[in-house]
């Protein structure tokens, strides 16, 4: 084997090492032109390897001034760096966030070039902006909640007896029922409103990650971590919001017991505690009852933060509130489309308070932003402007036939009279549930009754979403 064998050997031995490693690699030639760049920071900074190879970086990347680059200082100055967060944009303008080690490669004491190693952060540095909110982020306060059910009132009469004092507080509820929009209220109207308040959700993180953001890490506790304070630190003085609490893993639930009891952290890897004065606001979906039989919620964990309970009751509990909500929707999203929707036409509004709202008071906000996406001309939202999947779901749907169509398609009751178009589609799809039912949804059959062909009885079915119940 010859020399150039050997070398072509060897090449191929470092390529697959490079490859391999589970760190980025980058290292550019005296002139600042890549000469070697692995597969870990293709992945690192979402680009090709041709977009880099041979190319000097500053026409690759941006960086907030070119000194900001680690890898320019090392070849420029004979820089070494440890552990050092450098924030830049890759070739298509996506914000990357890493940790590297740089340092100049020398020879013969001169800099022929600059290597860097780096680990990427750039997920969790989005989303320990995002969690942050400073004074005056936070929006909603208890004139933002909607409702003059004697339920919600009775919510917003003890919440607002717990911003008096610092205790714990436990907001049960389902999802889309408001919890966050209580968490904030009582902040906003605490003491504590001119400092920090910092929300979490404990389900969208892998417990790798967030006992480092709910507690901070210590400088080389793993393998690229860096000095940071966590959640708690950044809350110092204000309220921490923990949504879907029951998501953290037993071991994660202890240790925030602890904190919470001793008003002291101590930052993963490091040796010494660090005393926080925050207020804990805690949510979960669930009855805490059956989270604790299940496993998913501490015992001890839940007597600590239910100083102060609050249980937000279901839309499907508080039907009074409806009307009050859909007319707030809707001036709400009159607002923002500019749009001049007067209200809702009573059928409709009938069919709302009887249907059960699993998504909650999100769920209508979601209906009526739906349904003036679709209004046209009109002033008033009518079942056609309801999106189609609302409008089909059997509960909404069956309701609506027997209330809105009749057998005759007569108009009764003092109705409006609707626009033809609308009043045809509404006889359309009554008509066609009708001889399908008939006929036991067999398509062949009921296409031939209707004297049509099985594509465009099919056709009509999936515009409509017409199913065998």
């Amino acid at each position: 084997m010859n020399h150039t064998e050997d070398y072509k050997h060897l090449f191929s031995i470092y390529q697959r090492i490079l490859d391999e490693i589970d760190v980025g690699i980058h290292v550019i030639n005296k002139e600042g032109k890549t000469i070697i760049y692995n597969k870990k920071m293709v992945e690192i900074e979402g680009m090709n390897v041709e977009d880099v190879l041979d190319k000097n970086i500053l026409d690759v990347f941006t960086f907030h001034q070119n000194e900001d680059s680690t890898l320019l200082q090392a070849l420029k100055k004979g820089k070494t760096t440890k552990n050092s967060k450098q924030t830049y944009f890759n070739n298509k303008g996506q914000e990357i966030t890493t940790i590297n080690d740089t340092f100049p490669i020398i020879n013969e004491d001169r800099i022929i070039g600059a290597i860097e190693i780096a680990r990427d952060v750039t997920k969790l540095e989005k989303l320990i902006r995002q969690n942050i909110h400073k004074k005056g982020d936070t929006k909603y306060t208890f004139d933002s909640i909607i409702g003059s059910s004697e339920e919600i009132k009775a919510v917003i009469e003890t919440s607002k007896r717990a911003t008096r004092t610092v205790s714990s507080i436990l907001i049960i509820g389902e999802t889309g029922t408001g919890k966050e929009l209580f968490a904030q209220s009582i902040h906003n109207g605490s003491p504590r409103s001119s400092a920090p308040f910092i929300t979490q959700n404990c389900a969208a993180l892998p417990d790798t990650l967030i006992e480092g953001i709910l507690f901070g890490t210590k400088k080389g506790a793993f393998t690229g971590a860096i000095e940071r304070p966590g959640l708690f630190e950044l809350a110092e003085g204000g309220t921490l919001l923990l949504d879907e609490i029951n998501s953290l893993n037993p071991a994660l639930q202890a240790k925030l017991l602890r904190a919470i009891q001793e008003k002291k952290i101590r930052r993963v890897g490091d040796t010494k505690d660090i005393e926080v004065d925050v207020r804990i606001i805690a949510t979960i979906n669930e009855d805490p009852i059956d989270a604790i039989t299940a496993g998913r919620l501490r015992k001890d964990l839940y007597y600590r933060l239910s100083v102060v309970s609050l249980f937000i009751p279901p839309l499907r509990n508080r039907k009074e509130d409806i009307e009050e909500l859909v007319h707030f929707f809707i001036e709400k999203y009159n607002h923002i489309f500019g749009m001049s929707v007067k209200g809702i036409e009573q059928d409709v509004l009938n069919q709302f308070k009887k249907y059960d709202w699993p998504g909650n008071v999100r769920e209508l906000e979601h209906i009526i932003e739906g349904s003036m996406n679709l209004i046209d001309y009109e002033d008033m939202i009518s079942y056609t402007h309801l999106p189609i999947s609302f409008r089909n779901k059997p509960q909404f749907k069956d309701d609506f036939s027997s209330e809105s169509n009749g057998s005759d398609f007569m108009i009764t009751n003092g109705k409006s009279i609707k626009p033809l178009e609308q009043y045809m589609e509404e006889a359309e799809v009554y008509y066609l549930r009708k001889v399908l039912k008939h006929h036991d949804y067999n398509i062949t059959k009921a296409a031939a009754a209707l004297g049509m062909s099985r594509q465009n009885l099919q056709y009509r079915m999936r515009k409509y979403n017409i199913q065998k119940s």
